[in-house]
């Protein structure tokens, strides 16, 4: 959430940041509505707090009066702080309406991003970083996609999870069960041993974790809701594990907080026509690996580095093409401040596939949460928290099927094998 004061001393940096997203001068009259509201809280503010230092007065005041013996002058007394009480109960009621005001404009506006961010609209205009420069995967003619794949060597079902729920809930079954067990495994091992503490989260999450991470209230479309329990499926392990840190304040010497956890995720925005969507390339419910820090500020953008070389060497690992990206202001999430995104080559769909996001939110997350901590002059202040897909496995694994596919069968990666117990599907 952005902070007023932000607004207030930067208010032209903060417009030239959301011009980046595409905001219109339209879109753009919501910061003076914050400002002005804030105005008026201020002046009900100073004025409620006059009235509070004159209650206060008067109220020590009718104790002398009693001392000596002044009755008339103390029940004269006693009424004007029974009107004073009602005033303020008035402005207590109005400040707290004004404050609730604020906080719901601001939850509109989204986080302004990094001056690294570029500028433009679509994915169209995200810029490319690094470039993979080896061979991409040359395959035969006769090269299936792994939708075809999936039904050759009965490892994935499709229809059977049209049965089961609907579509874009596929079934993992034999070797590809064991194979999307094997990549979680291999995931979370390789992220422990980078320092990352596992947590198993609830799937489930409330509204103000929604709204802590900035999920809510930007994409209730995209979240499956419970309506009768008020929650609401994770779309990203994101959710809940950040919210581990709402409402706490930390020792700096305690950063980074780094997490990591395993979750299926769910989305209701899958979509339903064309190649992009089809196969494992846009499901409803797919397992992610998430990896999530909380830092100091001053070192949030040396983390987001350090997770991009984490991912990018995951990706190596896995034997799989790649590229990284930055992405331009209309594509960023509403809550990030400058995202990078992976993605690996699919080669028999010649396309390449988007299979991870890391971002820095900076304090945009951790002002929703309250997630703060001393510095070294006693002051609170707002920690940065970050996050990265490390990886989501429907795309990885589409791409390791069709990638490494020969005419024996299709191979399984070095670094893989002893997670899965064989060397190639059959």
């Amino acid at each position: 959430m952005l902070q007023i004061s932000r607004l207030r001393n930067a208010k032209n940096l903060v417009i030239e940041g959301l011009r980046k997203r595409g905001w219109t001068d339209g879109e753009l009259i919501i910061l003076d509505q914050i400002i002005e509201a804030d105005d008026y809280r201020k002046k009900i503010q100073t004025a409620n707090d006059e009235l509070l230092a004159q209650r206060n007065r008067i109220s020590k005041e009718i104790g002398q009066l009693f001392k000596n013996g002044k009755a008339d002058e103390v029940q004269s007394a006693k009424l004007k702080v029974e009107t004073l009480k009602s005033e303020i109960s008035e402005n207590e009621k109005s400040l707290s309406e004004f404050v609730e005001t604020i906080q719901n404009l601001l939850y509109k506006v989204p986080n302004v991003p990094h001056p690294k961010v570029p500028a433009g609209k679509t994915d169209k205009d995200n810029l490319l970083v690094k470039d993979w420069d080896g061979e991409l995967p040359n395959l035969a003619q006769d090269a299936l996609p792994h939708w075809d794949l999936a039904k050759k060597y009965d490892i994935l079902d499709f229809e059977l999870g049209v049965k089961i729920t609907g579509a874009g809930f596929p079934v993992f079954r034999k070797q590809g069960a064991r194979l999307q067990r094997a990549l979680i495994n291999f995931f979370l091992d390789e992220a422990i041993n980078a320092g990352y503490e596992e947590i198993a989260p609830p799937l489930l999450v409330n509204e103000q974790s929604g709204i802590g991470t900035g999920s809510l209230p930007d994409k209730e479309g995209q979240m499956y809701y419970m309506e009768k329990d008020d929650l609401y499926l994770i779309p990203t392990a994101e959710v809940p594990v950040t919210n581990i840190l709402r409402n706490e304040i930390v020792k700096s010497e305690d950063f980074p907080f780094k997490f990591v956890a395993y979750t299926p995720c769910f989305r209701r925005e899958a979509g339903s026509y064309g190649s992009d969507v089809k196969g494992l390339n846009r499901v409803h419910q797919f397992d992610k690996v998430e990896i999530v820090q909380a830092q100091h500020p001053d070192l949030s953008h040396e983390t987001l580095d350090e997770m991009v070389s984490y991912v990018e060497i995951l990706l190596q690992k896995l034997e799989l093409p790649y590229r990284i990206l930055r992405l331009c202001g209309g594509d960023l999430t509403f809550a990030s401040a400058l995202t990078y995104d992976f993605e690996v080559y699919s080669a028999a769909q010649k396309k390449w596939l988007e299979v991870s996001s890391v971002s820095n939110f900076e304090g945009f997350q951790a002002n929703r949460l309250k997630l703060r901590f001393n510095d070294e002059f006693g002051s609170k202040r707002l920690a940065h928290t970050l996050n990265g897909s490390a990886l989501a496995l429907a795309r990885i694994i589409a791409a390791l099927l069709e990638n490494n596919q020969t005419p024996e069968g299709i191979k399984i990666p070095e670094v893989l094998k002893s997670y899965t117990g064989f060397d190639m599907i059959k």
